[in-house]
């Protein structure tokens, strides 16, 4: 008898033809069963698709056992590939099966009566023995079976087309500006996610980002969270043994929900997670977007997945079996009418699409559908409507250094990034949003590198790597178009100025489209919108303009948006922060972006014909510390070759910004957030004048039951550090501040005669900093609590 290494030696070449176009599904289906080891396994992946197969089958074929193992993995996915291959393997693996103990055949629950068609599926991975079962219990005529056999090819075809579309994640240039594509698989790149339970009502008036980050002090503190793996989304809660129906998933821009539900039909479509389904449809808001007539649900997914039209009404029939998996409401268009009253909405009805969004994850249309939904806090669905709420909140500590880790190539430039991060109050508290994790790594590649360094090369870029958010953003931002403007040039010291004034024109042009835009809250743009500003969409693809927008690309649909918000908003303050150059210019948008006083006389072009709502301020909070950073960065000369004019009396701006912001705190009454965001602003601005002028003023702080994070208490000890004075009073009761945050303030607590730190779950580490505080001869403290 022929032994399964002898076939599969012989049928060597047979297989790496019929394998080597997609051996995703089949070397995945190794690993799991323990004939690759995972090292092996990614290595795998950064090959070729014929090497990969080709060195797989080499491993496979090195011992009887394994070679045994390779034909039952091959009856596993034998439907990913093409009809000779599950001729072969009918011919040559079935018997196999016949050999070994059948498992007992599952019990199938009483609760609901489901169709053979649900039955068929359900265990279809185990290699057809279900099938058999069927067929014993059911006597199905010749019809019928054509029909399960039209719909097992359909949902194959269905699996093939979301595996090649899910299994790459976007990678953009890194470091000199090579594409990484060997580390784009999802598999290589994915790096897991913090998602919990979402119990907390949001302010939505409030900036996302510090909403965020008020939470995660929060969470990290108390530890009182359940971690929820993406894969876990739809399991029983608690006690309960029934699975859940309909999902939410909420989290800011950047946070990693479009790339977890991407992970989450990768693993169906691979068969391995979320098997009790028999197909998962998987749609996107911003494709919606571009539906203007009535629709039926029907209508639609025929549509959107035309190789599942001729199943599509059978499918349908067994709502129990499906999965719906909506992204990214926020980007959708249409009003939603969530306390309309349920209409009779049948799968052939047309009508508006926001009312058949609405009827679906209403469960008013298929109630016996699966359902996750992602949005941003921005755009709230009901909580009503779903049996389980999640927030992502991004990376933990280890997230980040797998993240760089996986970053780099090269392990030893992974350990000194991540420990500048993790030394860096600024960039570490970043760090937890995965796209800001990505843009931190991109800046930083440069002053890293490995290779040899010219000493000239440092003209073009700063002196010492960023320790602010708008150092960051501006090098990631530089770092782009220095690569694309010096694309096979060898002048690799060309200096700065040179570089930017190459890129000056697009620069500017995509600045005005990002802050006109900021201020209507805009973050979707057509192809005519990018060209009304002189963006041309062309260059997306070509030029550094990879780095900064991403084409929205699906069958039906166009649209572009910024990278990330943050993205957004950093051009936006590039932008005005070259095109300001007086300084009652620079005062009247600080009045106007941080309070809502509309200028009056400026002639300059980033403050006419604007308007802004006044409750709209606070979602310019970063907007405006990104600018004092960019307008730091002009008065140091780093943005020479964009600059539109002279500024106007440059020496003495510090100075008069010092009295803005001294004014500000001496004359309004400011909100605790408001407050806050100014210490931020001047941390930005990093000028000593301007702080040293500010700081006397402060006499009390209060930030009482605010959340704040360790980035917040660096901006208060950078301030209040500048202060000759002792402070009234510093409360932070009830902030959540922790250790770190503690001893972030440590050089500034001895001055403060009335301190509140209840509350803030600290522990003996930081009684002996309050120890050492009380103890020194400096000590002004009369009352801590």
């Amino acid at each position: 008898m022929t032994s399964a290494q002898q076939l599969l030696r012989s049928q060597r070449d047979s297989l790496l033809n019929w394998t080597c176009e997609h051996p995703a599904p089949l070397l995945r289906w190794l690993r799991d069963a323990e004939v690759l080891s995972s090292a092996h396994y990614l290595s795998l992946l950064e090959s070729s698709s014929s090497n990969a197969v080709a060195q797989a089958l080499e491993t496979v074929c090195a011992t009887e056992e394994s070679s045994q193992k390779f034909l039952q993995v091959l009856r596993d996915v034998q439907d990913y590939y093409c009809r000779d291959l599950q001729v072969w393997v009918e011919r040559h693996c079935m018997n196999d099966t016949d050999s070994k103990p059948k498992p007992a055949p599952e019990k199938v629950e009483e609760k609901k009566p489901k169709s053979s068609l649900v039955k068929l599926f359900k265990g279809k991975n185990r290699g057809f023995t279900v099938t058999a079962e069927v067929t014993g219990k059911e006597e199905l005529k010749p019809g019928r079976t054509a029909k399960f056999s039209n719909t097992r090819v359909s949902i194959s075809a269905h699996k093939t087309t979301l595996l090649k579309r899910t299994e790459q994640l976007k990678c953009y240039s890194e470091g000199e500006g090579v594409a990484s594509n060997s580390a784009s698989h999802i598999e290589i790149r994915y790096t897991d996610l913090f998602v919990t339970e979402d119990y907390d009502l949001m302010d939505s008036s409030q900036h996302e980002y510090f909403d965020l980050a008020s939470r995660r002090a929060r969470i990290y503190v108390h530890q009182a969270c359940q971690r929820i793996r993406p894969s876990h989304l739809l399991s029983p809660q608690g006690t309960s043994a029934r699975p859940v129906k309909r999902v939410k998933v909420k989290g800011i821009a950047g946070i990693g929900k479009s790339v977890a539900v991407q992970r989450l039909v990768y693993e169906w479509a691979i068969g391995k997670n979320m098997r009790e389904f028999t197909c998962v449809f998987d749609l996107r808001f911003r494709e919606l977007n571009l539906i203007e007539a009535p629709v039926s649900l029907l209508e639609l997914l025929g549509d959107r997945f035309r190789y599942l039209k001729a199943i599509l009404t059978d499918l349908l029939t067994s709502p129990s079996s499906l999965l719906f998996i909506l992204d990214g409401l926020d980007e959708f268009k249409f009003p939603l009418n969530w306390d309309s009253p349920d209409k009779d909405i049948d799968v052939g009805l047309k009508v508006p699409v926001s009312e058949l969004m609405v009827a679906l994850i209403k469960g008013s249309l298929l109630p016996e559908a699966s359902l996750i939904l992602t949005t941003r806090p921005s755009t709230e669905a009901p909580k009503r409507f779903f049996q389980r709420c999640c927030v992502v909140l991004g990376f933990e500590e280890d997230q980040v250094k797998e993240y760089t880790t996986k970053f780099y190539k090269d392990s030893s430039i992974a350990g000194k990034v991540y420990d500048y991060i993790l030394n860096n109050d600024n960039l570490f508290v970043l760090s937890f949003i995965p796209l800001y994790c990505y843009i931190i790594c991109t800046a930083m590649a440069e002053f890293f590198s490995s290779g040899p360094q010219d000493p000239d090369d440092s003209k073009s870029l700063e002196l010492n790597p960023p320790r602010t958010v708008s150092e960051v953003y501006f090098c990631y931002l530089f770092t782009a178009v220095k690569h694309h403007a010096l694309r096979g040039s060898a002048e690799r010291s060309t200096p700065r100025s040179e570089v930017l004034s190459l890129a000056k024109q697009q620069l500017t042009n995509l600045g005005k489209l990002a802050y006109e835009n900021l201020l209507k809250k805009k973050i979707m743009f057509t192809r005519a919108n990018l060209e009304s500003y002189g963006v041309k969409p062309a260059d997306v693809q070509s030029t550094f303009l990879c780095h900064i927008l991403q084409p929205l690309k699906e069958e039906t649909v166009e649209m572009f948006s910024f990278f990330h918000l943050t993205v957004q908003e950093h051009l936006a303050a590039l932008y005005c922060a070259i095109s300001l150059s007086s300084q009652e210019d620079i005062i009247q948008a600080l009045d106007f972006w941080c309070f809502g006083v509309q200028p009056s006389s400026s002639t300059a072009v980033p403050l006419q014909n604007i308007d802004l709502n006044m409750d709209k301020l606070e979602s310019l909070q970063m907007f405006t510390r990104f600018f004092m950073g960019m307008l730091r960065a002009r008065l140091a000369g780093q943005l020479d070759g964009l600059v539109l004019q002279p500024m106007e009396q440059e020496n003495s701006i510090p100075a008069r910004l010092g009295l803005w912001f001294h004014d500000q705190f001496k004359n309004r009454k400011l909100e605790n957030q408001t407050a806050l965001n100014l210490l931020h602003c001047l941390m930005e601005f990093h000028m000593e004048e301007a702080t040293s002028i500010v700081a006397p003023e402060i006499k009390r702080l209060n930030l009482f039951k605010m959340k704040l994070s360790v980035v917040d208490c660096a901006a208060m000890h950078y301030v209040l550090q500048f202060s000759p004075h002792k402070l009234q009073e510093l409360n932070l009761g009830y902030s959540n501040i922790g250790n770190r945050g503690l001893n972030r303030l440590g050089p500034i607590l001895h001055r403060c005669e009335s301190l509140f730190l209840r509350y803030n779950c600290l522990d003996r580490q930081a009684a002996i900093l309050e120890s050492t505080v009380l103890k020194s001869n400096h000590c002004q403290v009369k009352k801590l609590l």
